[in-house]
């Protein structure tokens, strides 16, 4: 039988050990945790997008108030913006759907925002966070580009979950 001091200091080793794996496998740093923030919330609303039925689409809370559809749009319009910027090309309204447009293609339309955010935020580092690039009129900070969208995208999962819930459907992040 091992004394208890023996096991004791095993059981720790294997923790501090586990732990300083982990540590070198986690991400870290500003870049990361961006990173890690913006795909948390590009699942959410894609699922968002795809909860919603098509002819749900053209719905408002109240008739002054944006279409399910708009709002989508708006989010990917913000991401074409913001990540067409910090990978260095041009936006193009054409990027973004028609509101009329059906339920396909305005998924279709987020998915292709979210596949240029995957080339900006994964080409992010922490050197080049304090890089600025010329976003319109004014210069801007990579990370406050990116940190912006993140914001906007939570502000819009929002919305689009009070537009789900009132139609009965519960919002990605309630399924969890």
């Amino acid at each position: 039988m091992q004394p208890k001091c023996s096991i004791f200091a095993a059981a720790t080793l294997t923790l501090v050990l586990t732990g300083a794996a982990f540590a070198q496998t986690a991400p870290s740093g500003p870049a990361a945790e961006v990173l890690t923030s913006y795909n948390r919330l590009k699942g959410n609303i894609i699922k968002a997008a795809e909860k919603m039925p098509a002819d749900s689409y053209e719905y408002k809370i109240t008739p002054d108030i944006r279409t399910y559809a708009r709002v989508v749009n708006h989010v990917t319009e913000a991401q074409f913006h913001t990540c067409t910027t910090l990978n260095g090309k041009k936006f193009e309204a054409s990027m973004v759907p028609s509101d009329t447009a059906g339920k396909d293609a305005v998924v279709a339309g987020l998915k292709a925002s979210y596949a240029e955010c995957d080339k900006a935020y994964e080409g992010l580092t922490d050197a080049a966070l304090t890089e600025t690039v010329q976003a319109g009129p004014t210069k801007r900070s990579k990370i406050g580009m990116a940190w912006g969208n993140v914001s906007h995208d939570n502000e819009q999962y929002a919305i689009l979950s009070i537009y789900l819930r009132l139609k009965g459907i519960m919002p990605p992040t309630v399924e969890k």
